[in-house]
């Protein structure tokens, strides 16, 4: 009889991770561990440049604002110093020797001669001011609208608390004015009651040692409501200086 075969037994797997205890003693080799490599998006670029960047612009804002700060010091200092005032100006005088009214068959027309002398006074004890040509020009003030006249007068330079008196003469000749203005423009004149008003265009400079000036700053004197009666009454009417603000 023929020997039965024996069944096999089947093969066990080892476990994952699995070791012999028969090979503990020898070592067993790792990989070498990888180093981690970030994304470009990551990786730090140009460090030292950026700090040196930052460091630069800190140290440039630093020094402007302490600049800006002595600066203000001095500006203030300066300031205080010379204590700058704008000018005074009075109308001392005003006289229209001249004034005539005459109606014609073309219109109504007016011949007029006025003389104005204006005050223009250097408050200051430490500067001095010196004054471009100036333009003038005289009209008549509320609802006439009439023109006396313009002239230029020649620049000048006005020291340390000097009082200077300006003469302003003007002219007009056969001006055609609007007829409804004729007679009281008479009547106004022959009671000393004609409004006056006197603008004076001009540029200022401020002298604040011997060959140094600061300027030139354009201003506007107006002298606006003067009136006959009124100075010959002792009033001096003060102008007005329309300019940056000090």
């Amino acid at each position: 009889m023929a020997d039965l075969q024996r069944p096999t037994k089947p093969v066990l797997q080892r476990p994952p991770g699995y070791r012999d205890p028969r090979n503990q003693g020898r070592p067993v080799s790792r990989p070498p561990l990888r180093k981690g490599v970030l994304p470009p998006s990551f990786q730090p670029r140009g460090n030292r440049k950026f700090c040196s960047c930052r460091l630069f612009w800190c140290i440039l804002c630093i020094t402007f604002l302490t600049s800006l700060f002595f600066l203000g010091i001095l500006g203030g200092f300066i300031y205080l110093w010379f204590d700058p005032k704008l000018p005074v100006l009075h109308v001392q005088s005003l006289k229209i020797p001249t004034f005539k009214v005459s109606a014609k068959p073309d219109g109504t027309y007016l011949n007029s001669a006025t003389v104005v002398r204006v005050e223009v006074r250097n408050p200051n004890s430490r500067l001095t001011y010196r004054y471009s040509v100036l333009q003038v020009d005289m009209i008549l003030g509320k609802d006439q609208g009439t023109e006396l006249g313009s002239t230029t007068l020649p620049g000048f330079t006005q020291g340390k608390r000097n009082t200077t008196s300006l003469k302003i003469e003007t002219h007009v000749k056969n001006q055609l004015i609007d007829d409804g203005n004729a007679s009281r423009l008479k009547t106004r004149f022959k009671h000393r009651n004609l409004v006056v008003n006197l603008r004076v265009k001009t540029s200022v400079g401020l002298g604040v040692v011997k060959g140094f000036e600061v300027g030139m700053l354009a201003v506007d004197v107006l002298c606006d409501g003067i009136t006959m009666k009124e100075i010959d009454g002792g009033h001096m009417p003060e102008c007005t200086i329309r300019t940056l603000k000090w």
